[in-house]
């Protein structure tokens, strides 16, 4: 293999390892997302209501505490039941092993025969993998399973909470540090901003083009923060 065409496969995520890591960072991403505009439509909507700084702060603070709580419960119980999951299944797998080998290696081999190997080859290749590590090698190639590399859902709720309490924390600042006539103007200005660059981040991981990802999330948040805003002077004005 020349070194061009390493150079030009090296950023692929060929690992499991690396897959995983950048499908934390997309995760990171999107929870930053969610951050932003529920803690945005919330300031922008109780700053339509009222000029007072303390309601504003109060609402936004509420809303990123209850939403960080809600991203790390959410994960946690998604995670979990993965999780649980991934190892009934794997304990099955040990089971049928430790109870059938010759099935299970004749059923690895037609596994491999499905992926296009001849007779011959996928015979080879699974019994050098099976003479490497059995469990690893059905876990990978009867479930897609790596079983060394199982998500913890302590991990994900943390990442999730964190992400979420980052991206929650751009609306609040922007909206309680100007003056109050350009309160609103300010944080719309930097809500669409941040929205752009998660929206350009989220796309990079992906490996597409950044432009329609950024415009859709831009005029997603757009669209939230003026119902919000709506919302809090209609009832700013007929509440008393």
């Amino acid at each position: 293999m020349s070194v061009d065409h390493e150079h030009q496969h090296a950023d692929e995520p060929h690992t499991g390892t690396l897959a995983n890591r950048l499908n934390w960072l997309r995760a990171g991403v999107l929870g930053a997302n969610d951050g932003i505009v529920s803690t945005a439509g919330i300031v922008v909507g109780v700053a339509a209501a009222t000029a007072e700084r303390a309601p504003v702060f109060t609402a936004g603070v509420a809303g990123l505490a209850a939403g960080a709580v809600s991203m790390a419960l959410g994960e946690y119980v998604s995670v979990s039941t993965q999780r649980d999951t991934e190892q009934s299944l794997l304990a099955k797998e040990q089971r049928e092993l430790a109870e059938q080998p010759e099935v299970e290696f004749d059923e690895l081999v037609g596994l491999y025969e499905a992926k296009g190997l001849s007779h011959d080859t996928a015979c080879r290749v699974a019994r050098e993998l099976t003479e490497h590590d059995a469990f690893e090698a059905h876990a990978q190639a009867e479930l897609g399973i790596d079983p060394h590399e199982l998500t913890s859902p302590w991990q994900a709720a943390f990442s999730s909470a964190v992400s979420f309490t980052v991206g929650a924390l751009i609306p609040l600042v922007a909206i309680l540090i100007p003056p109050a006539s350009w309160r609103i103007p300010v944080a719309f200005v930097a809500v669409l901003a941040a929205l752009a660059l998660t929206g350009a981040t989220g796309a990079t991981l992906g490996g597409s083009p950044p432009w329609r990802p950024m415009v859709r999330v831009v005029i997603g948040g757009a669209i939230a923060m003026v119902v919000t805003f709506a919302i809090g002077r209609l009832v700013g004005h007929t509440v008393v």
